[in-house]
């Protein structure tokens, strides 16, 4: 509970009517940004499972004055989802479609509603939702009409603004009402009813009647005028249109329960074009000829954005698929057939074949190749944020907007003002209605820094006036703009904002300080010339454009949100399946940060906070790949329980799976005897009780000799002159020898002498889970000292569990940062399908199957996958790869009593069910010991390594 009395009793008062009411300081802490350059630590956060509870908190918060902020995904860049007040966040439990209407393609929907699950139910009725930000793998509804969104497709369907068509709502006073389009009839009647629903529709009557003519004639008339209220809507020839007026209102005159929104047809056939400039800027000339062609998507970028992402190692391969240029355009066309659409691509390319110096036309078929180049567009944000050996770049002037046949001058001065300030940043957006996007790389830690980006942003504000545009074009203005509303609108329009919202929200309750009367830009900033968090010693080293520091390191998570997508990928399993914030990779990065500066979460490395919000966490390292600027959440959790539990006792799961490298040494002399104890029901249950294991879990059987014992006496076969060494990991030597046997004929076969180290050694991959750290750096350095030679002499270290393998790539080198074998044995430590691959003209024979494969989290996201699916594919095996995400076993996170939950629940998400529904015969294929024992607990499947599918087809070869 909050150490405030005042916010105490606010806290005590709203739980007893609403059910899910969190106050405590790690909750404010993990809300007290988004994805912008501001911080403001909020009294609390509500998540209301229905429109009561919704209805129920506000009249709490009126009665103690307290502010109100409605949320979505959090994603806004201008500072609107920050601010003291209550935040309600939609998105856990207010996340229905209400209702579908194909035939009047209209949906009712909640507001925390990810955008892709209504696209996705619309698509089986071939309508979509039009407006489609990149962030449309999160992204909520609500926060869409609280920004009026717009997307690549909003060429074809318009802003979220044209695509709304009534709204519920309820104001901070507690009127709901439903609002939409007004004929004159119905707001007479509206008005003379009497009320508060007539003040309200009265004065803004009224307010149309004093500033309709200036609305019109100041008003830009372009594609992307997002800045300001949608005064227009209110004009007599927009049908006085209230529901799309209070669109992009930003939280800060009513909060919506509900939406009926506008479906469009969604083009059954599309096809890509990429055209190649010289430059951004000829690119941006020659957008108003495209759009003649009628495209569904028009977007553009420059070769920066390339260059950033090639630094980072961002969709490796996806530019080398763009036509020749520095700057591009990416033309879409939709059709009712591919004919249709391709027709339309011909004609563009014959139209832009006749210019003097034509461009480079690139038209692609190919379904994989169109969505690496559109990865390429989408990750904009992130690719340009934390690019090593540049300066860190900020949002803070990224949305503008302006005529689209006015674009590429606009390009050519901005780039001159960029040059003129010594500012830096890729030029890439939505071209089609002339929005740019950038980062820039501000200095927002020193007093002159910030004092430069303030002159920046007020001399970039001309410029757009200048041509006619809009400060922003999608993202909204929140803090970063609503101070610059006078430059585009002049004194009297901003003093009819002003009006507008106190129609609504008289008592100014509803996010203050956003739109009007807003906060100076450059107050709030969540770094800023006072910015100076804790340093703190730590295990691991971190990388030179971190600093070599944990807070910097934090700074990486630019709010962007991509661990809080629902389906697809790797990253976040806790987050899929809780839909927690705290459970994201952004929201542990943020308490992280928290916990640095220490204002909030005052308790340093201590926190029952972060450590709870670290709780969840499967140490998959989905987001060291999958999150576009790499916040590495697996090291920073061990980093944080290696100093939480100094001087502290573990768990006792810690020490029985922590230590399993230690124990397997034990047990080996004795398995029976262990599996006396582990497999005898009663005494099994005792031993998950001693070893704080899920009842409902079984205990690994240990193999009756382990690997290393059972080759003593066993001579090499057909050995070749070259050494590779095989590594031994404790899980496959211990519970699945037969694997290590499978791999050692393979190596043997392809011609290789392998040796195997009779010593004991564990790479102490298990330790990390539990910040036992400085046993795994002892474990770490018995493995350089004790392989000196064999790791100078460059032989190759080959290893069967991918997250062994990825303890030599990721974990060593950075607790070893200065030593030069660990660096050698980082670089020359192979899977077993990457060696072979890699290293070897190793051919295998055929085997004619169907196959299920599932990649463990580490291959993915450390090692890549993409050497196993080919060595699998030469197999001639007729593949199903998953896009399950995490198996949800993780280690031991799966065996452990208060994660087995979560655990399953990530495992049925996709891979369970995918191995239950597969026939018999079909191989199921797993590297990840964890993997194998999830399929095998849950479905009574047994999953294959590599290494013995490699064996079964040599054996087929052999009959």
């Amino acid at each position: 509970m909050p150490r405030n009395p005042e916010l105490a009793a606010l806290a005590a008062e709203r739980a007893r009517e609403v059910r899910d009411v969190r106050f405590d300081d790690g909750t404010r802490a993990l809300y007290a940004t988004d994805a912008s350059n501001y911080r403001q630590v909020p009294i609390g956060v509500v998540f209301p499972r229905d429109a009561t509870e919704v209805v129920a908190t506000i009249a709490v918060c009126r009665r103690h004055g307290a502010p109100v902020l409605p949320r979505g995904g959090g994603t806004s860049l201008a500072g609107q989802c920050c601010n003291v007040a209550v935040v309600l966040d939609f998105s856990r439990y207010m996340n229905a479609i209400l209702e579908i209407d194909s035939a009047g393609r209209r949906a009712r929907v909640q507001p925390g509603l990810v955008l892709d699950e209504l696209r996705d139910a619309a698509e089986r009725e071939q309508l979509t939702f039009g407006p489609d930000p990149s962030t449309h793998s999160r992204c909520t509804l609500g926060g869409m009409i609280g920004n009026n969104s717009c997307g690549v497709h909003s060429v074809m369907a318009g802003k979220t603004e044209e695509n709304v068509d009534e709204l519920e709502v309820v104001l901070y006073d507690g009127t709901r009402m439903r609002v939409g389009l007004t004929s004159d009839t119905e707001l007479q009647r509206i008005i003379a009813e009497g009320g508060r629903r007539a003040e309200i529709y009265a004065g803004l009557r009224a307010l149309h009647d004093r500033y309709g003519q200036l609305v019109r004639e100041r008003y830009p008339d372009i594609p992307r005028r997002v800045s300001g209220y949608n005064l227009n809507q209110l004009l007599p020839e927009n049908g006085f249109h209230v529901a799309r007026a209070l669109v992009g209102s930003e939280g800060t005159c009513v909060t919506v329960l509900e939406a009926t929104v506008r479906l469009v047809r969604s083009p059954p056939a599309r096809t890509l074009v990429a055209v190649g400039y010289p430059d951004v800027y000829t690119a941006g000339d020659h957008v108003a000829e495209i759009l003649t062609f009628k495209p569904i998507g028009l977007e553009g970028f420059d070769d920066v954005l390339i260059e950033h992402m090639k630094k980072k190692g961002l969709h490796p391969g996806s530019a080398t698929h763009l036509p020749q240029g520095r700057g591009w355009l990416l033309v879409e066309f939709g059709g009712d057939t591919k004919a249709d659409a391709d027709a339309q691509a011909r004609a563009l390319e014959r139209a832009l074949g006749q210019h003097p110096n034509a461009p480079n036309v690139k038209i692609f078929d190919d379904e994989r190749v169109t969505r690496m180049i559109w990865r390429i567009r989408e990750s904009g944000l992130g690719a340009t944020a934390r690019v090593p050996g540049e300066r860190d770049s900020w949002e803070g002037w990224e949305d503008a907007a302006v005529p689209p046949e006015r674009l590429g001058h606009y390009l050519r001065e901005f780039r001159q003002l960029l040059d003129r300030y010594g500012f830096g940043g890729s030029l890439y957006g939505h071209f089609g209605q002339g929005c740019v996007h950038t980062r820039i790389d501000f200095d927002l830690e020193t007093k002159d820094g910030v004092g430069q980006y303030r002159a920046f942003v007020s001399d970039a504000a001309d410029l757009v006036v200048r041509y006619g545009g809009s400060l922003s074009g999608e993202h909204g203005d929140g803090q970063s703009r609503a101070e610059l509303l006078p430059k585009m609108f002049g004194p009297e329009l901003v003093r009819a904002f002003a009006e507008f919202k106190a129609i609504w929200d008289p008592d100014n309750r509803m996010n203050p300080g956003k739109v009007v009367n807003a906060n100076r830009l450059d107050e709030n900033l969540r770094l800023g010339p006072n910015y100076a968090p804790r340093r703190v010693k730590t295990h691991f080293q971190f990388s030179a454009d971190d600093r070599g520091d944990l807070a910097r390191a934090t700074l990486r998570c630019v709010g962007v949100g991509e661990c809080r997508r629902l389906h697809a990928g790797t990253m976040c399993p806790s987050y899929m399946v809780t839909k927690e914030e705290k459970h994201s990779t952004r929201g542990r990065a943020r308490l992280l940060f928290e916990m640095l500066q220490g204002e909030v979460i005052t308790d340093g490395w201590k926190s029952e906070s972060v450590r709870e919000a670290l709780d969840l966490c499967l140490a998959c390292k989905g987001c060291k790949h999958d999150c576009p600027v790499n916040v590495d959440m697996a090291t920073y959790k061990a980093e944080f329980l290696s100093h939480y539990y100094a001087g502290r006792v573990r768990p006792r799961h810690a020490y029985a799976f922590g230590l399993i490298g230690r124990w397997a040494r034990l047990v080996q002399h004795a398995p029976a005897l262990a599996n006396f104890f582990t497999q005898t029901p009663g005494l099994t249950a005792l031993a998950r009780s001693a070893a704080g294991i899920a009842p409902q879990r079984q205990i690994p059987r240990f193999a009756s000799a382990p690997f290393k014992r059972r080759i003593r006496t066993r001579a090499q076969q057909n050995g070749g002159s070259e050494r590779v060494i095989l590594w031994a990991d404790t899980f496959n030597n211990h519970f699945h020898p037969e694997t290590l046997e499978a791999a050692l004929g393979v190596l043997e076969r392809a011609g290789y002498q392998v040796n195997v180290p009779r010593d004991w050694f564990c790479c102490g991959r298990p330790l990390y889970d539990y910040g036992m750290l400085d046993t795994a750096r002892r474990w770490l350095r018995r493995i350089l000292v004790r392989l000196r030679a064999e790791i100078r002499a460059g032989v190759p270290v080959i290893g069967l569990e991918p997250s062994c393998v990825a303890v030599f790539r990721d974990e060593l080198p950075n607790l070893f940062p200065q030593d030069e074998d660990a660096m050698r044995l980082s670089r020359q430590a192979y899977h077993l399908s990457e060696f072979l691959e890699q290293r070897t003209s190793f051919s295998p024979p055929p085997l004619e199957r169907n196959a299920i494969v599932h990649g463990h989290c580490h291959h993915k996201s450390v090692l890549a996958m993409d050497e196993e699916i080919t060595v699998l594919t030469k197999l001639g095996l007729n593949l199903t790869v998953l896009d399950a995400g995490c198996c949800g076993m993780a280690g031991a996170f799966g065996f452990e009593r208060e994660h087995y939950d979560v655990s399953i629940k990530c495992g049925e998400r996709v891979l369970l069910p995918a191995v239950r529904s597969a026939p018999s015969d079909t191989l199921i294929i797993a590297d990840g010991f964890s993997c194998r024992e999830q399929i095998a607990q849950s479905t009574g499947r047994r999953a294959l390594h590599v290494a013995e599918v490699l064996e079964m087809a040599l054996g087929a070869q052999k009959k």
